[in-house]
């Protein structure tokens, strides 16, 4: 069975039997976008729709999700692998969001543990994060879970013109 297959069928017990991590779908697109308004990324579920689609069919990309049978989509998690001329092959988390209601829960730990099984199947040793200066409160999230500080950046972005 594929690596996503698998995924769809692992069952994480949060305080109840009733919750799944599953690989997401474009029909998960409305949750995924109001979540991510939450935390201060307000996107429309048309683009949001158009997005997920397009990840979801990359071969080196997975959204999962958790989902509870009673209070639905929970959190999400999206990963990639990358190559880098410079440190070698990795996966790193794109992008991580729990309700707030529900953060605190271990949902994002364990869909991040979720993550480490998919790049561990790829035969990736090694996992990267970025977190925003500004999520105080991410930082001590990914150090219980392990990861280590490597450095601190500043990120630049440029709007430029499409020739399509």
């Amino acid at each position: 069975m594929p690596a996503r297959g698998r995924l769809q069928l692992m069952r994480r017990a949060l305080n109840t039997e009733s919750s799944v991590i599953r690989v997401a779908g474009v029909s998960d697109a409305a949750r995924l976008a109001q979540l991510s308004g939450e935390l201060g990324y307000p996107v429309t579920l048309e683009v949001m729709t158009e997005r997920l689609g397009r990840v979801l069919n990359r071969p080196g990309d997975l959204v999962l999700l958790l989902e509870h049978a009673e209070h639905g989509v929970l959190g999400w998690i999206h990963g990639t692998e990358q190559e880098l001329l410079e440190s070698g092959p990795r996966c790193e988390i794109l992008g991580l969001v729990v309700g707030a209601e529900h953060r605190g829960s271990g949902i994002g730990r364990a869909l991040v543990e979720a993550l480490e099984r998919w790049a561990a199947d790829r035969g990736l040793k090694q996992m990267a994060v970025r977190s925003n200066v500004v999520r105080s409160e991410s930082h001590p999230f990914y150090e219980r879970l392990g990861y280590v500080r490597a450095k601190t950046q500043h990120a630049y972005r440029k709007t430029i013109a499409s020739t399509a």
